[in-house]
């Protein structure tokens, strides 16, 4: 395992002759440099990139334990998590109570010093993030999005360092900047939608495909829905992913998976022979 950022470390990497293969995680941007520069010496390269993935909340779900459940998960690693479900796509018959409890349970989000214990999430990491997440707060705000909870600046009690004040933002629409950008910090938008067929067409209107997540209490709605996502990966009302199952996602999120047999696979060539000699 080599750490660095992906324009420079990952780029040299990429183009090194001796180098048969590369597993790069990192953004988008980085991937994309990686992937050309491999191109030269016809390197196989799998990527684990960005992601923007959204969380279906039909209203047949226990509406209580899927807005906090995902409000939590977005906010995990203070947001800086590729698989965040940090678009909240809500049926507009429980929009407004939706809303509602993500503004109450938000409050109640503990910000504060990463060294000490304790339930709260810590900084960004570093100041080009803060101001990255800072400046996407601010265009959310212009163009149009509620603020339910957070917003810009840092938490109360803070004047220094990269805390963020977990935010909530509703009314957002996917073509809005905070829909359609991975914030890569404790923020999420949530979008209303009248109709399954509308949340499927929703979520997939992205470039990333890493993850999504689907609460209801209708198995057969469950599955119909997840087979028709676009994404490496569907978690449903809350189950977690199974030891060794794939991870990694499909467009602009990467490129191969991590994890089980098919992360393995990755690192593997396939070799055919043909009159194999018996043993004597």
């Amino acid at each position: 395992m080599v750490n660095g950022d992906g324009p420079s470390v990952g780029e040299a990497m990429s183009r090194h002759p001796d180098i048969d293969m590369m597993s790069f995680t990192g953004s988008t941007r980085a991937g994309i440099a990686v992937s050309k520069s491999s191109a030269d010496t016809v390197k196989r390269v799998t990527l684990e990139l960005g992601g923007k993935s959204p969380n279906l909340v039909f209203a047949d779900s226990d509406l209580e334990a899927a807005v906090v459940r995902g409000l939590n998960h977005c906010f995990e690693n203070t947001g800086q998590s590729c698989n965040a479900p940090t678009r909240m796509l809500v049926e507009r018959p429980v929009y407004d109570q939706a809303v509602e409890i993500a503004g109450r349970h938000t409050a109640t989000v503990k910000v504060g010093n990463p060294a000490e214990q304790g339930d709260h999430i810590g900084p960004l990491v570093s100041e080009a993030q803060f101001n990255k997440v800072q400046g996407l707060i601010e265009i959310a705000i212009k163009e149009g999005a509620r603020v339910v909870a957070g917003g810009p600046g840092r938490p109360e009690g803070f004047n220094r360092g990269y805390y963020v004040r977990p935010t909530v933002f509703a009314d957002v629409s996917n073509d809005m900047t905070i829909a359609r950008e991975e914030v890569f910090g404790p923020v999420l938008a949530m979008i209303p939608f009248e109709t399954e067929e509308e949340a499927i067409e929703i979520a997939n209107d992205t470039p990333y495909g890493l993850s999504s997540y689907v609460q209801t209490s209708d198995p057969e709605r469950a599955r119909r829905v997840a087979r028709q996502l676009r994404s490496g990966m569907v978690q449903m009302n809350g189950a977690g992913r199974g030891a060794g199952s794939p991870f990694g996602g499909y467009k602009q999120s990467g490129l191969g998976r991590e994890g089980g047999k098919y992360g393995l696979e990755d690192f593997l060539e396939v070799k055919a022979v043909a009159g194999w000699p018996a043993e004597g």
